[in-house]
Formats: C-alpha cells, structure tokens, sequence
C-alpha cells in the first residue's frame, strides 16, 4: 500500500467564534491533515516539533488512528507553536490576536528513514525553507507532491523561497485570495494557468463556503461545499480538505484527474465535519458511516440528468 508522509505545524489553538470560545485545544495543520488521511486507513507519518508542555494523550490519539509520530521532534524546555484568533459573525474572516511560534521558529524538520520513499507528500502550511527541506530529504522522488500554503508567505520576505518550493511540487491548494495574490491576476482562471506555469500540475483554488476548482491544463472541475446548518469553527477546515484529497490518493493510488475529481468530493465531504465543533474534536470523533451518508448527500446535492439537444 503507498505511504503518505505529512509535513506541518503542530500548535496550541485558542479560538474565539460567535458560538463560543476555547483555551489552549490541539491545533495547527499536521493533527488536521492527519486525522482526515486516516478515514481512508492508510501508513502515514507526520513531521513536525513540539514542546515539553505537549500532552503525550494528543500524541497517543494520533497513534491510535495509525499515524507514525516517531518524526514530532519533542523540544525539551520548548513551548509549542500558540496561535489565538477571533472570527467575524460571518466566519470567512477573522483577526489574529496572538502567534507565538516557540519551537516552531527553529524548526529543522527530519524525514523517518522508512518514510523517505513516501508516495506521497503532503507539505502543509509552513515556512517554504521548511517545506523544500522536506522534498529534498526524499530519496525517491514522490509520485506527487502537493503544497499548501497561505499569504503570508506570499511577501517580498518569503516570496522567493515559496517559489523554489512551488517549482517542485505537482499540485498547489491555496484560496482565492491567495491565488489572486501570487499570480496578480484577478480572474481565477487566467490566476490558475499562471500559477500552472511556475512548476504544478495541478492547482487547487478553495472558496470555502463556495466550494473547490480543480484546474490541469485546459480541464477545470468544480465541487460545491455541502450547505450546512451550522458552522461552528472553520479553523481546520483547509487542512482537513488537504488531508482528506492527499489520503484518498494514497488509498487509491491513483494520481489522474479524473481521480482526483473524486478525492476533491472526499476532501470537501471531510471539511464539512471538521467545521461542526471546536479544533479536532469532530474529526476525533467522526464514524464512517457518517461519512459515507454525507456523500451520498453530495452525490444527491451534484447529480442531475439533462438533454443535450
């Protein structure tokens, strides 16, 4: 079976929603990403850092979900990465109000020697420096590479090292604005052919609430976001969709579009639980058979007969 090896942070969240408000719950990308890729009950291993304050428990959970954590760096003395935050009444904004990056500032991430042939990589959000260490640590060039990240490595500081990395990766997911930003273009089509020519095949553009476009050459595929009810923490939401697309992958093994059409659907069905409680709490707790009637509500919400006359 292929392996999947995912790079990110690992952090302390505190969020503040108009539904409510946490201290100190399991955030950052890698535990997203993580626990989405494994509904899919596949090898996968996380590299990242933490600190001596990390509860060995979170660390268990994710064990216990199949998910090598023998690369988390615990920083003896460290503190681990803290982000704060407080979303708008609409959730598609918020306001940081506090980043502390603790042992993530000097992170120097170390592939496991057993996950150095991983057919897949997914590099989630980090320093781009952070990102290439990882790709060149690969002894075997991965059958993709896929990359997230996020505006603020898109400033003159960090652009450069964002484009080495965006040069060597086969697919890219960022947001709209994002895209708009690293490309200068403000339609997302001619923004997705732009981004196309610095290096990926592949560019995923997502709209939250709006859905996922999937663009390769001249195909461009869309997946609608599954209306919900309620929205209680968007927080991981990209990174529960860049799990759930680089685990069905993994599953399948399949990297053509037309498979990737589908591991959009999954991805965007497993970041419409991830949206329901605070932090991972959903994902932590979520059955198949849950996910399995969720798609079928997308299959309903997508599917249509029609005549072409």
């Amino acid at each position: 079976m292929s392996k999947l090896l995912i790079v990110g942070s690992i952090a302390f969240d505190a969020i503040e929603t108009p539904f409510g408000k946490t201290d100190k719950i399991l955030g950052g990308a890698a535990p997203f990403i993580g626990l989405a890729a494994s509904t899919f009950n596949i090898p996968s291993a996380i590299v990242s850092v933490v600190g001596e304050d990390f509860p060995e428990e979170y660390l268990k959970m994710l064990q216990d979900r199949s998910i090598d954590t023998e690369a988390v760096e615990v920083v003896k003395g460290g503190k681990t990465f803290f982000w704060s935050g407080k979303y708008h009444n609409d959730l598609n904004s918020r306001d940081t109000l506090d980043t502390q990056l603790n042992v993530l500032a000097d992170f120097n991430p170390i592939v496991p020697d057993h996950y150095k042939d991983a057919e897949i990589v997914m590099l989630g959000n980090l320093n781009p420096l952070v990102q290439l260490s990882v790709l060149e640590q690969m002894t075997v060039k991965p059958k993709l590479a896929i990359l997230d990240t996020m505006n603020f490595w898109m400033e003159d500081m960090f652009i450069e090292d964002l484009r080495k990395v965006i040069a060597k990766v086969d697919v890219i997911t960022i947001n709209d604005e994002e895209a708009r930003q690293l490309s200068g273009e403000y339609s997302l089509v001619k923004a997705a052919r732009a981004i196309e020519k610095m290096g990926p095949n592949y560019v995923i553009i997502k709209k939250g609430e709006h859905g996922a476009l999937l663009f390769h050459n001249e195909q461009i595929f869309f997946a609608p976001a599954l209306p919900l009810e309620e929205v209680f923490d968007p927080t991981g939401a990209g990174d529960t969709f860049a799990g759930g697309f680089s685990g069905y992958l993994t599953k399948t093994n399949d990297i053509s579009f037309e498979n990737m059409k589908k591991a959009i659907i999954h991805a965007s069905n497993l970041a419409s639980f991830s949206v329901e409680k605070f932090g991972t709490e959903r994902m932590q707790e979520l059955e198949r058979e849950e996910i399995k009637k969720r798609l079928q509500e997308f299959k309903e919400l997508t599917q249509f007969e029609i005549e072409l006359t």
